[in-house]
């Protein structure tokens, strides 16, 4: 059994605003995927680490450029759904017990003690799960005109994160199945073939950054760490 790496990375990041795609954006002098490619290969034991891209990069060669265990696939999608469903198809040598380690690529904070419990908590599991955080704010439902029109009770609800972890042959299935490009994550694409993912608790340090003042906040986090070993 053996743990393989998948970053779908071909989104063209348009809420971020920049001339690149928001994965190239330099968070402390490196790019936030190059953040992301470091942390799984320093929290799992990795075969690979396979990122998926959109068939007209032309960034990943300059900024991530040849590195070990780290394999570029230029067959990305128009969703996310679809990069993960390419990526799958395009992995070499994975058997059907194996894990797939399926990461966001601006996901750079990703902690080291959220890694090893899922490793932990997941090692025994037949299908899988993923990182997540129990959500603790209010939760309210909107009009079309942003009006509250009523609060949702938000017991039994968590924000998923990434990483997201799967045996190849669970997600082969998955997203083998009519509707799989609808799906917004892996998870819902193994929740449509009846089975219950596990909820592994994350951290609330696990930021994806969407917009451009999140850099900052990443950078914050990062600052912090390095402090707490000192």
């Amino acid at each position: 059994m053996h743990y393989h790496a998948l970053i779908p990375a071909s989104g063209t990041g348009t809420r971020f605003g920049a001339e690149s795609p928001k994965q190239y954006a330099l968070l402390e002098g490196k790019p936030l995927l190059l953040h992301a490619i470091e942390r799984l290969a320093a929290g799992f034991p990795l075969q690979m680490t396979y990122v998926v891209l959109a068939e007209d990069d032309r960034w990943f060669d300059r900024a991530i450029g040849r590195r070990e265990r780290v394999t570029a696939l230029r067959c990305g999608g128009r969703t996310r759904a679809e990069t993960v469903r390419n990526g799958l198809a395009a992995l070499s040598g994975a058997a059907a017990d194996d894990w797939i380690v399926v990461h966001d690529a601006v996901r750079p904070c990703v902690d080291a003690d959220s890694l090893a419990r899922l490793r932990r908590e997941l090692a025994d599991d037949a299908v899988g799960g993923l990182l997540a955080i129990p959500v603790v704010c209010a939760l309210k439902r909107g009009d079309e005109n942003n009006r509250s029109v009523r609060t949702e009770p938000r017991e039994g609800l968590w924000c998923a994160q990434t990483p997201q972890m799967f045996r190849y042959s669970v997600l082969r299935e998955a997203y083998a199945r009519p509707g799989f490009e609808h799906c917004v994550d892996e998870t819902q694409a193994v929740e449509a073939l009846g089975a219950r993912p596990r909820l592994v608790a994350g951290s609330s340090n696990n930021l994806k950054v969407s917009y451009p003042e999140d850099l900052r906040l990443a950078a914050a986090i990062l600052a912090a760490e390095r402090g707490a070993k000192t």
